[in-house]
């Protein structure tokens, strides 16, 4: 039986778009083309679709497989293991952060809850203080942001907020919080609220359905199940792409190797995957700054019990955030976070939150009850918040990202802000994402009680879907290994189109400051590449 949802991947196939399953290689292969983009995220796809409709041959290779809304059947147990790095599982090196990335045609955009935030125009100032550059401004940028929000459709959230939502707006609002909606890249959303697992209606405006599809109808190809192991580097060029074809896991390798040679390459694997290309390459680093500074906005998790039902799963999952903790001190002084709201599935909230047996067990039981809070850390602009680094261990990146006292002292005040908030709200409990932490029933109690808590590794969950820097840009090649144009400053025809150029981290979700930046790049590329004005990409 047909679905009743059109398929705009399957009706692409089925028109003779160019797309290579590797895992189904018998031989090895050598392809060329105008451009190779690794990845099919963020980055890669909007590059990928604007050098397509320049007239530039495009070659984009993706580690994941091509999945398309026939596949998402709102399952967490397949979509973690089939459409995100590690299986939803990857992890810094000491344990102590998960970290969400996609790994499927359309990178994070396939799974990401849809957030869409223009860069601070705070951090835009201080890149150009700290990091000579010089044309990141606000003013400079609008257009790129506007275009891209056009082309994905990123406009105001019109419905109601679902109650999980809803309760943070009610506890800010009594404390004089200021909140606002949050701006999302959806067209005809169905308000399902499983966005993390792939959209069933092809309603999420994330690169699977709009430029990587934009790209193979202008003639590019699509290799999935590829693995880029290597650039190949002769005289400060890269002269091919080494890529190794895996199982239809995506978990072994086959076997079988493609040789991807071209004029131009664009790393867009992301802000772990692509510093460790570069590093698996050997690519000149003189200043030694290659994989380092990496953040992550290290985000706590508290989660509240309330009378009514909450039902987090159901409704769009982000509709409501509050940036008042990032605008009550300096951007350097100690750590402001951003709050937001998670959807509340039962796989990742029972590996979320803390205790074990019984008690773990009665906390999923009142479930349907339950409300969860983020506050998301903005790391990179305090002296003792410089990040993390990337590291190989047998060829595969690790992030290694120390957990600081600045860090510590924001993740504090983090805890105590969502609790103060879910109280006043009408929370019966509010238990913080702790392994110590009980259910605390006032916030006289929990304000004592998270004060005295020990913050260390492990003790405390904390989680990111937010990876940046290690290829930061800036002015001055010993502050940055990419230039304010993204091009890689010690390879002739290497650019960097992915969230790894940003010197910070953002202070909001990234997705649209990788759409808008990468816009803005990957034109004047184009430009360079075809001595012609790039074209404008439209809906």
């Amino acid at each position: 039986m047909s679905s009743p949802i059109p398929d705009p991947i399957q009706a692409g196939l089925a028109r003779g778009w160019k797309v290579i399953d590797a895992s189904t290689l018998a031989a090895d292969q050598a392809m060329d083309a105008d451009v190779v983009v690794v990845g099919s995220g963020a980055g890669g796809g909007v590059s990928a679709e604007i050098l397509a409709l320049a007239g530039l041959q495009v070659v984009i290779v993706e580690e994941g497989a091509l999945k398309s809304s026939q596949d998402f059947r709102m399952r967490e147990a397949e979509a973690y293991p089939a459409l995100y790095q590690e299986s939803a599982a990857r992890k810094t090196a000491d344990k102590a952060i998960n970290i969400l990335q996609g790994r499927t045609v359309g990178g994070s955009t396939t799974v990401n809850w849809t957030s869409s935030f223009r860069t601070p125009p705070s951090t835009l100032d201080w890149w150009r203080r700290r990091y000579g550059l010089a044309g990141y401004s606000e003013q400079s940028l609008a257009p790129w942001f506007a275009m891209m929000e056009e082309r994905l459709n990123i406009s105001d959230w019109q419905t109601a907020p679902n109650e999980n939502n809803a309760l943070l707006r009610r506890g800010a609002d009594k404390l004089g919080i200021p909140v606002a909606a949050i701006r999302r890249n959806v067209r005809g959303c169905w308000n399902l609220g499983y966005c993390g697992m792939g959209c069933p209606t092809n309603a999420k405006q994330s690169m699977l359905v709009t430029t990587i599809p934009s790209a193979l109808d202008h003639g590019a190809t699509l290799v999935t199940r590829a693995r880029a192991e290597r650039f190949e580097i002769t005289h400060n060029r890269v002269s091919e792409l080494l890529c190794v074809a895996l199982d239809a896991h995506g978990q072994a390798a086959t076997g079988r190797v493609l040789l991807l040679r071209a004029k131009h390459f664009v790393a867009a694997g992301g802000a772990i995957n692509t510093p460790a290309l570069l590093m698996r390459s050997g690519a000149p680093d003189p200043h030694g700054l290659l994989g380092k500074r990496t953040f992550l906005h290290p985000t706590l998790v508290s989660a509240a019990l309330y009378e009514q039902p909450v039902n987090g799963y159901a409704g769009a999952p982000q509709t409501i955030y509050s940036d008042h903790f990032l605008k009550t001190q300096p951007i350097d002084g100690p750590l402001g976070f951003k709050l937001e709201v998670p959807p509340m599935h039962p796989l990742l909230l029972a590996t979320t939150m803390t205790d074990f047996g019984r008690r773990h067990a009665e906390l999923m039981r009142q479930f349907p009850h339950m409300q969860g809070m983020l506050a998301l850390l903005r790391d990179g602009f305090h002296a003792d918040a410089r990040g993390g680094e990337v590291k190989l261990h047998g060829g595969a990146p690790v992030l290694d990202y120390p957990l600081t006292d600045a860090v510590w002292d924001g993740a504090r005040r983090g805890l105590l802000a969502m609790a103060e908030i879910q109280f006043a709200a009408g929370a019966k409990t509010v238990k913080p994402a702790h392994e110590m932490a009980t259910p605390y029933r006032s916030w006289a109690e929990a304000r004592e009680a998270i004060g005295a808590l020990s913050l260390r590794p492990q003790l405390v969950k904390v989680a990111s879907a937010h990876v940046m820097g290690g290829c930061g840009m800036a002015g001055d090649e010993r502050l940055g290994v990419t230039a304010p144009d993204g091009r890689y400053r010690h390879l002739a025809n290497l650019s960097v189109h992915d969230g790894s150029l940003f010197p910070t981290s953002i202070g909001a979700n990234p997705q649209l400051s990788i759409y808008g930046i990468t816009a803005w790049l990957t034109s004047g590329l184009a430009q360079a590449l075809t001595g012609r004005p790039a074209p404008r990409v439209t809906a």
